[in-house]
This record gives C-alpha cells, sequence and structure tokens, in this order.
C-alpha cells in the first residue's frame, strides 16, 4: 500500500505541513477503511501508519498532540495487523528521517528516537521493518542498524533520484551502505515519479552487484508525474503539496511501471504518495500472471476498460480494449497552464541555519524571513 499520508489529507485525517499521523489514535476508523482499500486492491503489505511518528516530529515547530508517538505506533500496528488478518498480507513497521538529523544531533541521540519506535514495533511482533523517505543515506544507515537489533527483516528506501542523496553520494554507493549496514532490502520511495524511482533503483542494483553484494530491490514511487524536478524532488515544485492534481498517474500509467519494474529486477512494487487503492490496483492487474491471482478489486473492474462494452453510449463502448488507452494522451483541460514548472532549488541540506528544527511555532518573523528569500530566488 502507500499514500497514506495523502490520501488522508483529502479525506480530513491529517495536516498538510507536519504531515503526522496521529489519525491511527484519533479516527482509527479512517485509517482502517484505507488498509482495506489496498488490501481489496491487491496489497501484500499492509504499512503501519507510522511516518512521521518519531516524538520529535510530534512536537515539532508548535504542534501539540493529545497522542504520544508510543500511542500512535500502537494504534497503527494494532490496525494494520487487523486487516492483514482479513486477507492474506504482511505487516511492515516503518520509521522515517527525523527534524533532529536535520538540526545536527548527533548519531546516539537519533539512534535513540528510532530505538523507541522499534520497541513497539518488536512488542506488536510486526512481520518486518522499513526504514523509507530519507535524503541523507548517513541517516539510513543509523536506521537501518538500529532496526537490525530487532531480528526481523529490514528494508530500507531513499527519497533520492538518479544524482544521489542531499550531500552527493551516488544511488550506487547510498545502496551499498546499505546494505553493509544490514538492509536486506534497498530502493527508493517518493520525491519522484515511477520512471525516475526504477531509473534509481537500476543504479541501486548496479553498485549492490559490483561491490560483490545480494540485496532484494523495492521500488515505492509518487503517483505524479515529475520530470521537471531536481535533486530535491516533488517538494520543490511550486504545485507542492496543493496544486499536484494535475500531475496524477493514470491506471494505464501504473500499469507501465510495474511491468518495467518487474522486469528491472524490482520485486517490491508499490507507492507513495498520491497512490490511491486503483493505483495499486492497476499494479496488481499488470502483475496478476506473476502473483498468481487477480485482486478482488478486479470483479468491478474490467480489464483495460472492457466492462466499457455494457455502456449504453455506443462512442464509449468503443472505448473498451487495450489499445486505446495504451495509445490516449490525456488532455489536462487547463489550456493557460505550462507542461512543467521550474521547481525552487535553495540548495540547503543537514545542518543548514535554513532546516534547523525547533519546539516553538514558525514565528511571524521567520515566515516574513523565508517569503523574502523565495522571492529572491
Amino acid at each position: 500500500d502507500g499514500g497514506f499520508v495523502f490520501a488522508l489529507e483529502k479525506r480530513g485525517y491529517v495536516k498538510a505541513g507536519p504531515w503526522t499521523p496521529e489519525a491511527a489514535a484519533e479516527h482509527p476508523e479512517s485509517v482502517r477503511q484505507l488498509h482495506r482499500e489496498f488490501l481489496r486492491a491487491g496489497s501484500n503489505v499492509m504499512q503501519t501508519f507510522t511516518f512521521y511518528a518519531s516524538d520529535d516530529k510530534l512536537e515539532n515547530r508548535g504542534q501539540s498532540l493529545s497522542f504520544t508517538g508510543r500511542q500512535i505506533n500502537e494504534a497503527a500496528c494494532d490496525l494494520a495487523r487487523e486487516v492483514a488478518n482479513e486477507g492474506d498480507a504482511l505487516v511492515a513497521g516503518g520509521v522515517s528521517q527525523t527534524p533532529a538529523y536535520l538540526s545536527g544531533k548527533t548519531e546516539e541521540e537519533v539512534k535513540a528516537i528510532f530505538m523507541k519506535q522499534i520497541d513497539v514495533f518488536v512488542q506488536k511482533n510486526v512481520d518486518f521493518l522499513i526504514a523509507e523517505y530519507f535524503e541523507h543515506v548517513e541517516e539510513a544507515e543509523w536506521a537501518v542498524q538500529v532496526l537490525k537489533s530487532s531480528g526481523k527483516p529490514v528494508a530500507a528506501t531513499l527519497c533520492i533520484g538518479p544524482e544521489g542523496d542531499l550531500n552527493g553520494v551516488s544511488p550506487g554507493d547510498c545502496a551499498v551502505r546499505l546494505v553493509k549496514a544490514g538492509a536486506d532490502i534497498v530502493g527508493i520511495n517518493c520525491h519522484f515519479d515511477p520512471e525516475t524511482c526504477v531509473k534509481t533503483v537500476k543504479l541501486m542494483k548496479e553498485g549492490v552487484e559490483k561491490a560483490g553484494l545480494k540485496a532484494h530491490y523495492m521500488s515505492q514511487p509518487l503517483a505524479f508525474h515529475t520530470p521537471d524536478c531536481g535533486r530535491q524532488g516533488f517538494i520543490d515544485l511550486p504545485e507542492f503539496p496543493f496544486g499536484l492534481e494535475p500531475r496524477i498517474l493514470t491506471r494505464m500509467d501504473m500499469h507501465k511501471y510495474a511491468r518495467e519494474a518487474y522486469n528491472a529486477g524490482i520485486r517490491y512494487i508499490g507507492g507513495c504518495c498520491g497512490f490511491e487503492p486503483y493505483h495499486i490496483r492497476a499494479l496488481a492487474e499488470e502483475l496478476e500472471a506473476e502473483r498468481g491471482c487477480p485482486p478482488a478489486g478486479s470483479e468491478k473492474h474490467g480489464s483495460w476498460g472492457s466492462a466499457l462494452s455494457l455502456h449504453t453510449k455506443p462512442w464509449v463502448r468503443a472505448r473498451a480494449r487495450r489499445d486505446y488507452w495504451e495509445k490516449l494522451k490525456p488532455a489536462s483541460g487547463r489550456p493557460f497552464c505550462p507542461s512543467m514548472s521550474t521547481p525552487d532549488s535553495w540548495g540547503v541540506t543537514k545542518g543548514h541555519a535554513d532546516l534547523m528544527q525547533q519546539k516553538e511555532a514558525t514565528s511571524k518573523e521567520q515566515l516574513e524571513f523565508m517569503y523574502q528569500k523565495r522571492s529572491k530566488c
């Protein structure tokens, strides 16, 4: 499954900005239902809704919640397991990058944050662990080392593109470092579209094989087209986060992604921000032969539009064929909009003053400084 923070933000259960997962404890029915939709769409893994659930993130920039990180993580594990047991799915517990690392905290301090989270995952006996959404391979290494101490299989994904992490470490070298840290599965998630993510995983695979190491590979890209992104990915796009809808991939794009990922040797194939259950269903339908069965949700979906043969209008019935949808070039319906944007490129990374985090709410003076700085970029 994937895309929980974006999907639940659109449904009114996550706040854009902090992107924290308190809905697992605050509105469990919303998380449970989304899990069920992904399961019906064909997901083999229920990933706990624990993205950004570290205490330092939950308390960042004046955010005040009535739930602790532990309470959120416990609730998320229970929900994922409940739904996984309704089908034949695994449960993965996940940790992600921390404000503490961006602020220059020590390895010991950052690892202590990860350790608090995995205590819950071990107690709840998740099937495996994922260190996801890391812009710096160094922090991802620290996360993998902590997760590996649990004795469970560990996957690690970076939110980077072909240019490498924010310190310029290449995808191949990143992958080698993650495997040496103990990761069983390595790959890419978020920040870039499927085409870019698959390309980057290929570079990771080449690096691992060149080093004489072995790993499995995974890809969880955005469901947005991002050909105009730089090193930082879609968060630099001026449309992030509220104007991204014109970039959404179609289900036909998802068929293409699933096949290209599979052909590249990627076997953990999923999605991240922007992915909805129908996207996952398209992946599962494309790989039906490899998986051995269609997803349950296919009973309400004719393959490649075949159910359109039931439509009342003859011109719509004429679209009930694969070649029509494969050759379609969708229009945006926005005649005065550009096809691509110019990303923000502030060029700041870990330790820079602009990335120092704080418990206090962002002040008016700080916001004004950022407004002025952006206007000069």
